[in-house]
């Protein structure tokens, strides 16, 4: 039965995508269902790091369920909310607080692109394949999801995959500056976690601005006094301390989130 997974392990969790059968096809509900586990892991003061990944070694995501189609998306009154829905997950991916490491193997694909386009960091394998081939549908990308891809590889970049509908290699999704690294298909799992982990070890309220802070930077308007001011709020954290600290100790913090 399709449907997305949640584990957590001390301050990780993984979210998996799991529609095995169909390359990890994202069904409405998946997408919703997705959602839904994100926003709530957001609001979680003890988590530091998400892993999101796709069940099997196959697909992180062969992209919406074409199949449930003519039922949820057969004419645009259908296909807005389905869109509006799906835009939802994706920004709730975007503006999650927690640092969030895609772990591809085989296809990322088409909505499966542009759900690890909202990642903070993305490892893939050797062979995974990656592409948005949806113009063989006569199916538009929305404003919501196109505006992942030019933030992740720019204006140009974002139309020739959509524009070609080609489907291309781990290495071209490294130059075009799809993925942050390829490592042998059998190491993705290892190095997402090893990635999660150095994380998770550092001060939780930092990578949480560090996100906040280069979001905002996306915005062109000035930055107000207050936003200015924030940048300096570290300084007032028992973390700062614990991390000086630490530093001149010689030893390994130990961070509380506060």
């Amino acid at each position: 039965m399709p449907e997305v997974l949640l584990e957590r392990e001390g301050d990780l969790a993984t979210v998996t995508l799991s529609n095995p059968e169909r390359l990890n096809a994202l069904t409405l509900a998946m997408w919703e269902r997705l959602g839904e586990i994100v926003r709530s892991l957001d609001a979680d003061e003890g988590l530091r790091c998400i892993v999101l990944k796709g069940a099997g070694e196959k697909a992180f995501a062969a992209g919406a369920d074409i199949a449930e189609f003519s039922s949820v998306r057969a004419n645009a009154r259908q296909a807005k909310d389905y869109g509006e829905r799906i835009a939802g997950t994706m920004h709730a991916i975007r503006d999650c607080r927690h640092p969030i490491v895609a772990a591809i193997r085989g296809a990322c694909v088409g909505g499966g692109l542009e759900l690890a386009s909202q990642c903070d960091l993305r490892v893939c394998g050797a062979s995974s394949k990656f592409g948005v081939p949806i113009k063989n549908l006569g199916l538009v990308v929305a404003y919501d999801e196109m505006a992942g891809l030019i933030a992740l590889a720019g204006r140009a970049v974002a139309l020739e995959i959509l524009l070609e509908g080609r489907v291309f290699g781990a290495e071209e999704a490294l130059a075009k500056g799809l993925v942050h690294r390829v490592v042998p298909d059998e190491r993705v799992e290892e190095e997402a976690y090893a990635a999660a982990r150095r994380i998770a070890e550092g001060a939780p309220l930092v990578a949480r601005w560090h996100k906040k802070f280069a979001r905002r930077l996306a915005d062109p308007r000035p930055l107000s006094e207050a936003e200015y001011a924030e940048s300096y709020a570290c300084f007032d954290t028992a973390d700062f301390r614990e991390g000086v600290a630490a530093f001149l100790a010689r030893r390994k913090p130990d961070f509380k989130g506060r």
